[in-house]
């Protein structure tokens, strides 16, 4: 990737994989804003059909109305062709692309009939922020696919920085192998991951900084998303107090700077009380902004089912978005990799969450009543419950121990440590640098 030419995506291979598969349905991807989910899939249009159908129903209103008639596949069509006579419908050659599902409900009850009819591919996009995902299941179950879409990961940041398959194929073989990573390949990975985290993933953000090779620009465009992204919660959050919505929105960087890093609602502001924000959190999650991580009952299987709902903690979906909430003087900091003060192991934990959750992993943490336990995350393999302390610095990890000894917690067999250390495994738990952390689903399948 040189200049402004497209970031390659991992949506790529999965949308050929999905127009080469005999009995698709129709495609719903879904995701934050400005993660690059529209450009893929025009992109994908372009070099694979024919033929492209492409309506936005937020800037094209005229078109909300094409179902008015009913759900007819011919009618739809006939409806879309008196309102634009230049798009072409030939079975088997033509994309329809309904972007911003969000601004017309309606689209979503179409699928069931594009799905019998089969002529055309369709895929649908849109906000999660706009989108009351229940009503648009309840219009379109068991006709259409999902694809959860996230701003870019580690390995879709080096891809943008030039580097090949094959060198990301070394790095997962020292993985497997326990075998320490050359000075330079760990040095020059830190660095391209300490960018990473200044950066983030969002699209447009990664082409400037690719583009023109430094930071200059970059807060206030993660600035710029933070600000739209509250526009966002005023204009979508119907039915919600959008106002408590915010506070708790510009509340998270505060609650992560906390050390047991624990979101109170009686915290976020004077006299709130928990009955008053049902809702609020969980909108903000199925808007894709943020990830939820619970606090786990006990550290045993399963992990679905096993946690406290009411204990949790909150993590930006994208990390640049978390450094684009505190102060010039703190992005400076990370990017001198200076004492971060307060927030240094909150952005190593976010960008370890974020980067688990971009590989399919739901979050969970463990901290015992008494204190004497905690746990960042845990994911698990084919048998077992694995333990995942992120450590800012190098210091004890009394509690990784404790979880691997002690006969009370028969699930767990191991641990993995994420620091700023190389490759190695102590006959207890596996040291990984953070950066390999987009390799751990991959290595737990083949271990």
């Amino acid at each position: 990737m040189r200049g402004m030419n497209r970031l390659k995506r991992k949506i790529d291979e999965y949308l050929i994989n999905w127009k080469n598969s005999k009995d698709k349905m129709p495609l719903i991807i879904k995701g934050a804003r400005q993660i690059g989910k529209t450009e893929s899939i025009e992109n994908f249009a372009k070099n694979n059909y024919k033929n492209i159908v492409e309506i936005n129903f937020a800037l094209d209103k005229q078109y909300i109305d094409i179902f008015d008639n009913g759900f007819n596949v011919d009618t739809i069509i006939k409806n879309i062709s008196f309102k634009n006579p230049e798009f072409k419908f030939v079975p088997g050659e033509t994309l329809i692309f309904f972007d911003e599902l969000q601004a017309c409900i309606n689209c979503a009850t179409s699928l069931k009939a594009f799905n019998q009819d089969g002529r055309y591919d369709v895929i649908c996009s849109g906000s999660l922020m706009g989108i009351n995902y229940n009503e648009i299941e309840s219009n379109s179950v068991g006709n259409k696919i999902d694809y959860n879409m996230y701003s870019m990961d580690f390995e879709e940041f080096l891809w943008a920085k030039g580097y090949r398959e094959e060198q990301i194929e070394e790095l997962y073989k020292s993985m497997l192998e326990v075998k320490p990573l050359t000075n330079i390949e760990y040095e020059v990975m830190m660095d391209n991951f300490k960018e990473y985290m200044v950066v983030g993933g969002m699209p447009a953000i990664v082409n400037k900084f690719i583009t023109q090779k430094n930071y200059s620009g970059i807060l206030e465009m993660q600035k710029q998303i933070l600000l739209d992204y509250e526009e966002d919660i005023t204009k979508y959050a119907k039915g919600l107090d959008q106002g408590k919505i915010l506070s708790v929105y510009r509340k998270i960087p505060t609650f992560l700077g906390n050390e047991n890093k624990k979101f109170q609602i009686s915290k976020v502001q004077d006299g709130a009380r928990s009955r008053e924000y049902v809702g609020t959190v969980e909108w903000l999650d199925n808007a894709g902004i943020i990830n939820i991580s619970y606090c786990m009952q006990q550290p045993e299987l399963p992990l679905g089912g096993n946690y406290n709902p009411d204990n949790f903690r909150l993590y930006f979906g994208d990390t640049g978005i978390l450094i684009g909430s505190l102060d010039e003087e703190a992005q400076e900091d990370l990017r001198k990799n200076a004492n971060f003060n307060t927030y240094k192991g909150a952005i190593y934990e976010n960008v370890v969450g974020d980067m688990l959750v971009k590989e399919g992993y739901k979050l969970y943490f463990y901290k015992n009543e008494k204190g004497t336990i905690e746990m960042d995350f845990f994911i698990r393999d084919k048998d077992s419950l694995i333990p995942v302390e992120v450590k800012a610095n190098d210091n004890a990890t009394i509690s990784l121990n404790t979880l691997i000894d002690s006969e009370k917690y028969k699930d767990i067999k191991y641990g993995i440590k994420l620091c700023n250390k190389n490759i190695g495994y102590n006959g207890k738990f596996y040291t990984f640098p953070y950066f390999l952390t987009f390799l751990l689903k991959r290595y737990l399948k083949k271990k």
